[in-house]
């Protein structure tokens, strides 16, 4: 097998990540018709299914030694492996997608050995496209990372953060309690023993999340329970960026890419290793995925 060709990857993406935007664009009268004989959940599994299908044809035909690894086509019995492969979430943010919040993006990375090597994220609402190759840099609509407005300073803390968090689909269980627990500590004052960080966001595509912090208008971004096609084209981004992905249980300064908990910390020149220490401190339990 050829030494996969990171460029030409790259450009394919980006291609495709367009087509894709099509799709996604095209489908949102129809998903806000109040007509509509189909539910909004059917919509979006046609319309994820038809993106997922329109990219792996594609990178299928031109990239065929490659392995393909899509949100719609997942199976247990066919897990990430060390081939080099494409790592594809059609849509991230479906249910933002639902309700025609624009916050939702096609998210397409390539990992070799399980490590994130190429990132394309675009959130076609915003026309906004994120890129990197690792070893080359990220970018945000070809203006490379980070921007001019958004220049690193040391992190001072959590009390000076913005951070995003996500609640996810799963509302009971010891996830969940470990989640709600650790946001009621993070939010406390610091009086009560709490973090009292800067404040929250909750936007609902966890690649997107990842971007911001590579951009720096978020500064700290804690997941569990999402997916490795979640994760990928976005992490690629961050660490180009100068930004940092750890495990999102205390301890685990290198994670896994489908590890599914994750704790991504913006390329601040000093104060990273700190932030992450004192942010494990108020996790309330364990993630368990």
């Amino acid at each position: 097998m050829a030494t996969p060709n990171l460029n030409e990857i790259h450009d394919t993406l980006v291609d495709l990540a367009y087509k894709a935007g099509d799709i996604i664009n095209n489908a949102l009268p129809e998903i806000n018709d109040p007509g509509s004989k189909k539910n909004s959940a059917d919509l979006v599994t046609q319309y994820d299914r038809a993106v997922e299908n329109m990219i792996s044809t594609s990178l299928k035909e031109k990239y065929p030694d490659y392995a393909f690894h899509g949100e719609e086509t997942y199976t247990p019995e066919s897990p990430l492996t060390n081939k080099p492969t494409f790592i594809i979430d059609p849509i991230d943010g479906t249910v933002n997608f639902i309700h025609n919040f624009p916050h939702a993006c096609v998210s397409l990375g390539f990992a070799i050995d399980r490590i994130p090597m190429v990132g394309v994220v675009y959130n076609p609402s915003s026309n906004i496209i994120y890129t990197a190759i690792k070893g080359q840099g990220a970018y945000k609509n070809k203006v490379r990372l980070p921007l001019k407005q958004h220049q690193p300073e040391p992190l001072q803390g959590l009390s000076n953060a913005l951070v995003s968090i996500e609640w996810g689909s799963d509302r009971a269980g010891k996830n969940w309690e470990t989640k709600v627990k650790t946001f009621e500590k993070l939010g406390s004052s610091k009086e009560n023993g709490g973090a009292m960080v800067r404040s929250f966001r909750s936007l609902g595509s966890a690649a997107l999340n990842i971007c911001a912090v590579a951009e720096g208008t978020m500064d700290v971004y804690w997941e569990g329970g999402c997916w490795e096609w979640d994760v990928c084209a976005g992490w690629v981004i961050l660490t180009e960026a100068g930004g940092i992905i750890v495990d999102g249980n205390p301890g685990g300064w290198e994670t896994k890419l489908d590890g599914r908990k994750y704790l991504a910390v913006w390329g601040a020149p000093s104060g990273q290793k700190e932030i992450v220490e004192e942010f494990w401190s108020y996790i309330q339990g364990t993630l368990e995925y």
